[in-house]
């Protein structure tokens, strides 16, 4: 675009001053760029920063959640915007590729990057466990006790100084993970003696509404101290036999085989109620850990539309009496029919069919269709197994959702390829909707839509299509991939 210089006298150059100073104070997100990033930034101890485009969906849409958070975080923790179409130094300084990108500094230095929700709500609570230091010094026996006292985990450093190596190590983990955990030190020994310590050290307290007599509510470490074992030790003990899991720790406990009973946990307002069947599954499942089974209980609430989208759960389903389920590393999916009773038989029969192999995993499916002769054939997850890994064929299976415009423009040539092919009995041209079946092992969807071929031969190692999504390349791909050459209406295809 052609730009004009144009004058402008004292008087309207104030006019414009004082304008554009009027809108700048409307908004709570600072604007920087290119000339003052680096000192305004700086003088921010806690700064979450958007690099965003104005021409960007997901900017204009996250922009006035932005707004909001800038607005309530005001006095505890700076948001500013980085406009990336004029300020292209610093986003590529910053390795911005996409946008929105929002990345939290503090002192002015990248810290890491922001994962966590892009609401206002979620925006505010998030930055409000990332404000202030990595780890808060705790200088009385008061301060121990108050920090400890808190609704999440804490750990606690107990070192001889200020000097001391071993609290550089432990101020290095804390860097490290203070996003997802809560940190303090004291540089009086004295003061871990009440917890057990006679020499220097770290104690891991869980959460005091999570006290329980089936373990301990204080985990000490009191090897030599260096990040990376610190680091380790936490994640291996901060959650205890049976933590409380939310949206925002989910993944990280599902990282290992993972029970979890959903219903109506509140420990803001019934503690006591909340742990009532927490104590029911920790008694139950203690036996089990030695299984590798790990162990949560969830607020149902928290989790409707998951346990709708993978159980089929409804809202009005299974009353007041909690909901269990066991999802594996390999995403396997068990839910405990049999009502949870009171003394826990329910849950010791389902834990112990489920390590006897005698439990059939839960698989969301479609009914199987009662007549398939379309020349692409309907597959759903009931019906996988039987037509897909079937061993004498070649099954090319496009995985697609119903309101995909890529897929609806793709069908006419997905259903010429199978027209042309309908004739070879040794290859399958199926579809599966994504979205109303389980995926089954092996097969990544990260987009709709996504094709594999399950070869002959080769079911446990399916090849997925990348190429165009025209009949000619496809049955290149048929050609090149599959255990024979395609025959088009009984003849084999010249390709």
């Amino acid at each position: 675009m052609k730009q004009t210089c144009l004058y402008a006298s004292p008087f309207v150059s104030f006019i414009l001053i004082t304008t554009i100073a009027h809108v700048s104070a409307r908004s709570a997100v600072l604007e920087l760029g290119d000339i003052d990033f680096d000192y305004l930034a700086a003088e921010y101890e806690t700064m979450l920063v958007k690099f965003y485009a104005p021409w960007c969906g997901h900017c204009k849409k996250l922009a006035p959640d932005f707004e909001l958070a800038a607005t309530r975080l005001k006095g505890h923790v700076a948001l500013a915007k980085v406009d990336c179409t004029s300020n292209t130094q610093t986003c590529g300084r910053f390795g911005v590729t996409g946008y929105p990108t929002l990345k939290i500094f503090r002192n002015g230095e990248e810290s890491s990057a922001y994962d966590g929700p892009r609401t206002a709500d979620g925006i505010v609570k998030y930055m409000k466990k990332n404000a202030g230091p990595n780890s808060y010094t705790l200088p009385t026996e008061q301060a121990v006790d108050a920090f400890i006292d808190n609704f999440d985990a804490s750990v606690v450093g107990f070192f001889s100084g200020h000097a001391s190596a071993q609290l550089a190590e432990f101020l290095k983990a804390a860097a490290a993970m203070r996003d997802t955990y809560r940190f303090g030190h004291t540089t009086d020994l004295q003061l871990g003696l009440k917890h057990g310590l006679q020499t220097e050290g770290v104690v891991l307290f869980r959460p005091p509404r999570l006290s329980s007599m089936f373990e301990e509510s204080t985990v000490k470490f009191t090897d030599a101290i260096n990040s990376a074992s610190l680091r380790r030790f936490i994640r291996d003990n901060i959650f205890g036999m049976c933590p409380h899991m939310t949206p925002e720790n989910k993944e990280r406990l599902r990282q290992r085989d993972l029970l979890t009973a959903y219903y109506d946990l509140d420990y803001r307002r019934n503690p006591r109620g909340s742990n009532y069947w927490r104590n029911r599954v920790m008694k139950v499942g203690s036996p089990f850990l030695s299984e590798g089974l790990t162990f949560a209980v969830a607020n149902r609430k928290d989790f409707q539309d998951e346990l709708e989208e993978d159980f089929g759960l409804g809202t009005s389903d299974g009353g007041d009496l909690p909901f269990v389920t066991l999802r594996t590393r390999q995403g396997h999916k068990y839910s405990m029919r049999e009502e949870f009773t009171r003394d826990g038989k329910s849950l010791e029969r389902f834990l112990q069919d489920y390590f006897a192999g005698r439990l059939k995993r839960y698989v969301k499916s479609e009914p199987v269709p009662s007549t398939n002769w379309g020349p692409v054939k309907v597959v759903v997850a009931d019906s996988f197994n039987e037509l897909v890994n079937d061993p004498d064929k070649d099954v090319l299976i496009e995985f697609y959702a119903p309101w995909c415009a890529h897929c609806k423009k793709m069908e006419p040539k997905y259903i010429e390829l199978a027209e042309q092919l309908a004739s070879d009995s040794n290859i399958v041209i199926a579809k599966m909707d994504a979205t109303a079946n389980d995926l089954p092992p092996g097969y990544d969807v990260p987009g709709y839509p996504t094709i594999y071929l399950a070869a002959k031969g080769k079911k446990a190692d399916p090849r997925r299509y990348d190429g165009p999504r025209e009949v000619k390349d496809m049955l290149n791909f048929l050609k090149k991939e599959a255990s024979h050459t395609p025959s088009l209406h009984g003849n084999k295809q010249e390709l």
